[in-house]
């Protein structure tokens, strides 16, 4: 990384400045942001059975996604690139948004040992096979708010591209929606800059992990639409996530439900609440992140992993929960 150029982002920068870290985040992101991947994060990413990916539609939108495979199925030929063997859920918003050159951001995490590092880049190749990734950054994340838990195949990796029925969602999600959600101690967010198909400081497509006790996310409903409260932990103050959506409002979350195989995709806006009562009403809680949902896409036991009983991430314990 060129150390003379920030690694940040206008929206990332004003985060940093109101949570009154600017300076050092600016010292910190210039040593931890690279241009490549150190070998660790090779290591890490090509053992992985699964890995998460952000992406962008035609309308600039971003949708987070699984991609899933065989231990072996991401390679590392280089530390600047990543290869994908795999196939893609039918019913993935992926599918259609895989373009050379189109901007992506990819999450490796390994839930049993809370091993997490980022990755984002642009596509450099595409066939039937699969994709390849090119870095623009590189970055590791801590272990924080990961519940530790092991994943087993129950079918080949394969199956994803089957056709199975897929349950549109709108903006007043449906029962069952609302039930997974309410459920959930783990979903995913992609977000993006407002010039993600540009090559500069900060700018692409990223996608990380939020974790909490289940029914950490508060889901509300009223006048056709349905609202998503989830409480913002302290973290690494990089603001990659929050500074994205706050020049740039649209969110993809993946909601992954561990034991069946389920995946849920939905289309957000979002936005931060930084302080008042209902910031201090939870515990742990530095800020709220609003997400109003849009609409999304159900697909029953699409993913041929599942994970075993979780073990609550430690930070949890000093967390509270919705009244």
């Amino acid at each position: 990384m060129d150390t003379r150029t920030s690694p940040f982002h206008a929206g990332e920068r004003e985060l940093q400045a109101r949570a009154g870290v600017a300076e050092r985040m600016e010292q910190v992101g210039r040593v931890i942001i690279r241009d490549h991947m150190p070998e660790q994060h090779r290591e890490l990413f090509t053992k992985l059975p699964f890995m998460i990916v952000g992406s962008l539609d035609a309308q600039q939108r971003p949708w987070a996604s699984v991609v899933a495979g065989r231990p072996g199925f991401v390679a590392a030929p280089d530390d600047r690139h990543l290869v994908f063997h795999t196939q893609l859920a039918a019913a993935d918003p992926l599918r259609a948004n895989l373009a050379p050159g189109a901007p992506v951001g990819l999450l490796g995490i390994e839930p049993h040992t809370r091993r997490r590092n980022r990755m984002n880049g642009v596509v450099s190749a595409l066939d039937a096979m699969g994709f390849a990734v090119e870095v623009r950054q590189s970055f590791g994340n801590c272990p924080k708010y990961i519940q530790a838990r092991e994943p087993h195949w129950v079918d080949e990796p394969v199956s994803m591209a089957d056709v199975r029925p897929v349950i549109k969602e709108g903006a007043l999600l449906s029962d069952e929606a609302v039930r997974a959600i309410r459920a959930a101690d783990t979903f995913f967010i992609a977000s993006a800059s407002p010039d993600a198909q540009r090559s500069g400081p900060g700018e692409g497509v990223d996608v990380s992990h939020r974790g909490g006790k289940p029914g950490f996310v508060r889901v509300t409903q009223e006048s056709g639409a349905t609202l998503l409260t989830v409480p913002d932990f302290i973290g690494n103050f990089l603001f990659n996530t929050l500074g994205n959506l706050l020049v740039h409002p649209a969110a993809g979350l993946l909601f992954i439900d561990f034991e069946r195989g389920d995946l849920m995709w939905l289309q957000a806006q979002g936005e931060v609440v930084w302080d008042g009562e209902e910031v201090s009403a939870y515990a742990g809680a530095q800020r709220l992140l609003k997400l109003r949902i849009t609409g999304g896409r159900r697909v029953a036991g699409a993913l041929p992993l599942r994970f075993g009983a979780a073990e609550q991430a430690a930070q949890l314990a000093a967390t509270g929960e919705w009244a």
